[in-house]
């Protein structure tokens, strides 16, 4: 047995973040990169939490107004605004956040399911609750943010 997966099991690591002060997390596993604000160049026929797109070095990405796609209004971004760039599967994008607070290692056990709120948008976007000394991160659902692929038919 490998005593290294049981043990990642009930420990995680996750990175916070803050966005219209209420504070967030994501696996840090997911972040590629973290990012100070560059301008996204508007593209077209995007989605309104799409800020645009960025040069990666040499790789277009987009950008997603976190605060636009959690429905807490849209991001006025300046100098104070990071981009965290995170991986999904086979796609790369950035998110635009208020602020990265830390990185920290909890025990699995210790996160509570988020409440009923008959929303399916913060049903999808929010998979746990994490109350730790004062404060309520929400953990966020990092493949349910981004948005939806178009699908060809084969």
């Amino acid at each position: 047995m490998n005593d290294t997966a049981a043990s990642s099991d009930a420990v995680l690591e996750l990175i916070s973040f803050e966005i219209a002060e209420q504070e967030f997390c994501i696996d840090i596993r997911t972040v590629r990169e973290i990012r100070g604000w560059t301008p996204a160049t508007p593209m077209p026929q995007t989605p309104d939490y799409v800020s645009g797109v960025i040069n990666l070095r040499g790789a277009v990405i987009p950008v997603l107004d976190l605060r636009n796609r959690l429905g807490l209004g849209r991001t006025d971004p300046s100098s104070r605004h990071v981009t965290v760039v995170v991986q999904h599967e086979d796609r790369i994008v950035g998110l635009l956040v208020d602020g990265v607070q830390e990185t920290f290692q909890v025990e699995a056990s210790l996160f509570k399911p988020p409440p009923a709120m008959g929303s399916t948008a913060t049903d999808r976007f929010v998979d746990a609750i994490l109350p730790m000394e004062g404060r309520m991160l929400s953990r966020l659902v990092v493949g349910a943010l981004l948005p939806a692929e178009q699908r060809h038919a084969a």
